[in-house]
């Protein structure tokens, strides 16, 4: 039986003044199921190309971060030790940083892992 979700793209904004960005990983939140996950993919090269001084390794923490708020635990603080719904609506609140979310959307499904999974290829990933 198909479950209702919420999703949000995250998306990197290596130079906010220019509102230029490219799609860098999903965040999924399915209350039925108690599943929130999160997958990144950052395409250095496509990050590059927007800013040739974008800082790869803190734009890499920055995503990982959020894939460790969703996994919880006393390691990613406060927000770590929050219900699932508080730590989704925390990770898609509107932020002015260079890894911003976009507007939440919703869905049906079955399996919200493989949602993730279909999210991330169909909305992050190259073509192909």
């Amino acid at each position: 039986m198909s479950k209702p979700f919420e999703y949000a793209v995250l998306k990197v904004i290596p130079r906010v003044e220019r509102g230029e960005c490219m799609n860098a990983g999903v965040v999924l939140y399915c209350q039925a199921d108690r599943f929130l996950g999160a997958r990144v993919h950052l395409d250095a090269s496509r990050l590059k190309a927007l800013d040739p001084d974008a800082d790869l390794e803190a734009v890499r923490a920055h995503l990982e971060s959020f894939r460790s708020v969703c996994a919880g635990g006393a390691e990613t603080g406060a927000v770590g030790r929050l219900p699932l719904r508080e730590r989704f609506g925390w990770l898609v609140a509107p932020r002015s940083t260079v890894v911003q979310p976009s507007e939440v959307h919703t869905g049906l499904t079955d399996d919200p892992e493989a949602e993730l999974e279909r999210l991330l290829r169909r909305m992050v990933l190259p073509p192909g």
